[in-house]
């Protein structure tokens, strides 16, 4: 077999999914629980820190980047849901393009989802390190020292600036919890996530309601700052971080009752849940403060609440609310990440360290801790101002993959259009306009970004040909394939 035809190889699709036993998924998800399960995902994650990143870049008209990103994230969700359904495997993204693009394709996904999720757990555990300090502040008059709250490596006016001796220890603190609940293989139940979500949504709309009390319609003028249009699309580059958990509604798809009835309307009902309220919680920050004092703001939504109410209380709500929800997101992400690489190692293109479980807790015991050490590294040692972007982009990469693998699956007749979810009006509309809304966002991301993300997909190519390329299961199955379709051939009339 020739280089090009290893680096398409495809596989099949697994039916019975291993991590969900050999009889089948067991379709028992409701649509009230599916679209929590995409809420809860969702919110919890971005909003309480974005503003701070994507004001800046837009002003008042930061709402609409936050449109564009929701109508993208929407798209993309609607292929999601076709491909989910097809392909009842783990991996998410990953699987997908494995089984329609072929292992090269599937392995800078791979690398990309690791962007999307290791970078966005330390994300949030910086997030939450402001939200932590402004509880403690508040409600017991304890701050924690700026030199163990604030990272060593901080992006400056001048570019990258090295503040020795600083550790920001509260992510640190985070992810070593986190490590240590999912050592011990601890699940979520349905119920208790959407009781999580109605609690996340209860202090989102606690914070809209306090805010307005302060609303100021001047705030909003001018709407667009000195960068236009471009300042709008740079930041739904940035606040798209805030949707990453949506793809949750279609990577169920194989538990769901009525996937053909439940996935799309979980994947619309979830999305407007969380644009909704994505946009009053941005429509009250703006109308209570002006958009010139979001920039480098910690914990800017429960600062905010403060200055309106002239008291500390509404902001020890909205803290504990925050500290909260992004513990429990930070805690998901790392679980999500953990199962990629499970699934990438099974297929062979990363160690076996990466799939070995734990036979007491069935807990991936060396894939968490490692990481776990990475994220916790990263979230204590570095300016989260690097990473919003990333994510964003490796998202946004993958998104495209996904998209692109709906016609493609549907050409090689590899879908099953009886009982699953197909995107409507065809399989080039959708998903052509879902890959084109994402390249209209990544356009305007910054040039260090784009820097940052074609050096780490070379390093990735780096260890696929050192070492997946190698040792890839499918590569053990190329000639028993070739082979039969040989026979194929000679026995054709």
């Amino acid at each position: 077999m020739g280089l090009l035809q290893q680096l398409l190889r495809t596989k099949g699709i697994e039916k019975d999914d291993p991590g969900h036993g050999s009889g089948g998924l067991d379709r028992s998800l409701g649509l009230f629980s599916l679209a929590m399960m995409g809420v809860g995902a969702t919110i919890g994650t971005g909003i309480f820190f974005v503003m701070a990143e994507a004001v800046p870049k837009a002003g008042p008209a930061v709402m609409l980047a936050f449109i564009l990103a929701g109508i993208t994230a929407g798209l993309t969700a609607l292929c999601y849901a076709e491909l989910s359904s097809s392909i009842p495997a783990s991996g998410s993204s990953y699987s997908y393009t494995y089984v329609a693009l072929g292992e090269l394709v599937a392995y800078i996904v791979a690398a990309c989802l690791m962007l999307e999720y290791a970078l966005a757990a330390s994300a949030t555990s910086i997030g939450w390190s402001g939200y932590l300090n402004n509880f403690l502040s508040n409600a017991f008059g304890v701050s924690i020292p700026e030199a163990l709250r604030s990272p060593m490596l901080v992006s400056g006016p001048q570019g990258l600036e090295i503040h020795a001796g600083h550790i920001n220890l509260p992510p640190i603190i985070l992810v070593v919890l986190c490590c240590f609940l999912l050592l011990r293989g601890t699940k979520e139940s349905a119920t208790a996530n959407a009781v999580m979500v109605i609690t996340k949504l209860a202090v989102l709309l606690f914070f809209c309601v306090v805010a307005y009390s302060g609303f100021n319609s001047a705030n909003f003028t001018p709407f667009f700052n000195d960068s236009g249009w471009h300042g709008v699309t740079a930041a739904a580059g940035t606040v798209f971080f805030s949707f990453v958990g949506l793809d949750t509604v279609a990577t169920a798809g194989g538990e769901v009752k009525n996937p053909r009835r439940n996935v799309p309307l979980g994947i619309l009902l979830s999305l407007v849940v969380v644009t909704i309220g994505y946009l009053a919680v941005a429509f009250t920050a703006l109308g209570a403060q002006p958009a010139a004092q979001f920039k480098d703001q910690e914990a800017g939504l429960s600062v905010i609440l403060q200055q309106v109410t002239g008291t500390t209380w509404p902001s020890i709500v909205l803290a504990a609310g925050a500290v909260i929800s992004v513990f429990s997101v930070t805690l998901v992400t790392i679980y999500g990440q953990t199962r990629i690489l499970f699934a990438v190692s099974r297929d062979g293109l990363i160690p076996q360290t990466f799939q070995q479980v734990s036979h007491r807790t069935l807990a991936p015991v060396n894939n968490t801790v490692i990481v776990c050490i990475l994220v916790g590294l990263v979230g204590g040692f570095v300016d989260s101002t690097y990473l919003w972007d990333m994510v964003s982009m490796g998202t946004l990469v993958a998104f495209i993959a996904v998209s692109a693998s709906v016609p493609v699956l549907r050409a090689k007749g590899l879908d099953d259009p009886q009982g699953n979810f197909r995107v409507p009006f065809g399989p080039y509309l959708i998903p052509g306009l879902s890959i084109a809304a994402c390249l209209y966002i990544i356009r305007d991301l910054s040039a260090t970004t784009f820097t940052v993300f074609f050096i780490w997909i070379a390093v990735a190519l780096v260890g696929y040909f050192a070492y997946g390329i190698r040792h890839s299961k499918l590569r053990g199955q190329e000639a028993p394939q070739a082979e039969g379709r040989s026979n194929l051939r000679g026995g054709r009339p």
